[in-house]
């Protein structure tokens, strides 16, 4: 059977209307539903001067293992000729100990300097007597008394001990065990011994337990301890110290636990 004309017109529009329908679908598609181009990935300019890498940085001095109450330091002719003035601007003297004698003879050359200019700027001030263990503790006593002015001092006396020597333990003994009892007499307050960790437990342990104690340790971020239950009331923490008017190197030290500065000050 052939189609007639009105079938063949019916279905040529169909396909037109089709045809323009489906132009209409995908010109919507493709406005609303279009894939987009990502975006380049942009690099951030190079600086014009490259960034250095920061070093590490060192304390030179060791952080005490807690915040003490009060820093100090003690000094000799080894610091030479010091600028008390700007010794007394730096937070970290709070206290000074200046060495005064040794053995039976030697007085320090800057310590009479040392004295009156740390009493002039404020300063908490004490005198310690470097012990020789061959030399007689009686003599080192006078030496140490003939320059010891205890009008001049705030602090109480400190004895440092350092050296065992070529002699008996039991010369050694006595001849310490004289020159602090003789201070003691004197002055009416217990010196205070100077020394460090190995030494005491090497040498001073069970002996000096009424005693209150100012030991060296270094390049530790805690307390020293010692063998015997004692006060260690100061802490020397490092030999290689800045301050303010001071050329060099300085020892510097603080208060440990509860004490204060009223713990090592003289009776008035």
């Amino acid at each position: 059977m052939k189609p007639s004309f009105l079938s063949l017109l019916f279905f040529f529009g169909a396909c037109v209307f089709v045809y323009a329908d489906k132009k209409q679908i995908d010109k919507h598609y493709a406005q609303e539903y279009v894939v987009p181009i990502p975006d380049p990935i942009c690099r951030p300019d190079a600086p014009a001067v490259p960034i250095k890498a920061v070093p590490e940085v060192r304390m030179h001095n060791i952080r005490p293992y807690h915040e003490p109450s009060i820093y100090g330091i003690d000094v000799s002719h080894h610091q030479g000729s010091i600028n008390w003035n700007m010794v007394a601007t730096d937070s970290k003297a709070g206290y000074v100990y200046i060495k005064g004698t040794e053995s039976t003879s030697h007085v320090d050359s800057e310590y009479d300097r040392n004295l009156r200019e740390a009493r002039r700027m404020g300063i908490p001030v004490g005198t310690y007597h470097f012990f020789s263990p061959k030399a007689s503790g009686l003599v080192q006593f006078q030496n140490f008394s003939s320059n010891f002015d205890i009008n001049m001092q705030d602090l109480i006396p400190v004895v440092d001990v350092e050296h065992r020597g070529r002699v008996s333990l039991a010369y050694f003994h006595t001849q310490l065990k004289t020159l602090l009892e003789e201070i003691e007499r004197a002055y009416g307050v217990r010196p205070i011994i100077y020394t460090g960790v190995n030494f005491y437990n090497s040498y001073l342990s069970g002996m000096y337990k009424k005693y209150k104690f100012f030991i060296a340790r270094y390049n530790s971020e805690t307390q020293p301890e010692l063998c015997d239950d004692v006060p260690i009331v100061m802490w020397q923490f490092t030999s290689e110290g800045y301050i303010n008017g001071i050329r060099g190197h300085v020892d510097r030290s603080c208060l440990l636990d509860n004490y204060s500065l009223q713990d090592i000050m003289l009776p008035r």
